[in-house]
């Protein structure tokens, strides 16, 4: 409540009963619910569990998210712009972490996939769209390139998330977090696949700007 940003109940290693109790709850209390790394079992337990209610129930199958709003929740909206942009396509279910987090602090949330360092003209192409926006939240595997480059792009704040979305010599993320964490440009670095974690800082930075805009 303090940040604006709803508590992420954490679905891997709980039960689809369990889920539930901490939606309806988060629901109850605050009006709201965001699950995430939610498996099959868990959306349709959750589903069930608000189908004889006025609540709106919002998945993201691939992301693994699940948000939940109450009929009176009053949704905030934010005047800052949030960029997500991921290097492959497999690195979505990461970026779509972070872009459930965003739009419910309700900053505009813009998701650019696949425009890695492999074929770099396709970020060139999206440029304009990236450097508009207040925040960048650049996501890759591999070596983990493109936040490094985006960073050395624009003007605004680059978060960098790491995702094990590699193989080989250094996979599982492990390359590209070192990579990371040695960029030569400015950049924050969050965990490997923690897009939940950038998507939080990214919401912050934008609620920050929002409140500056109202003051000025």
């Amino acid at each position: 409540h303090r940040r604006g940003i709803p508590e992420g109940i954490l679905a891997e290693g709980k039960t689809p009963v369990e889920v539930c109790d901490l939606a309806e709850a988060a629901v109850d209390t605050t009006g709201r619910a965001l699950v995430t790394r939610a498996d099959e079992t868990h959306r349709e337990a959750v589903e069930a569990a608000f189908t004889s209610t006025a609540a709106t129930v919002s998945v993201d199958d691939r992301a693994g998210t699940i948000t939940v709003t109450d009929e009176d929740f009053d949704q905030p909206s934010l005047a800052a712009e949030v960029c997500i942009i991921t290097g492959g396509t497999s690195d979505y279910p990461v970026a779509g972490e972070a872009a459930a987090v965003v739009e419910a602090v309700g900053a505009d949330c813009t998701v650019i996939q696949d425009i890695g360092v492999a074929n770099i003209d396709r970020l060139f192409d999206h440029l304009g769209d990236i450097r508009a926006a207040d925040v960048v939240i650049a996501v890759a595997g591999r070596e983990a390139a493109l936040p490094t480059v985006v960073a050395g792009q624009v003007n605004g704040p680059v978060i960098g998330v790491p995702v094990s979305t590699g193989y080989g010599h250094g996979g599982d993320g492990e390359a590209a977090l070192s990579g990371l964490l040695q960029s030569c440009t400015a950049l924050s670095v969050v965990n490997v696949d923690a897009g939940f974690t950038a998507g939080t800082q990214a919401a912050l930075i934008a609620r920050a700007v929002d409140e500056a805009a109202e003051s000025t």
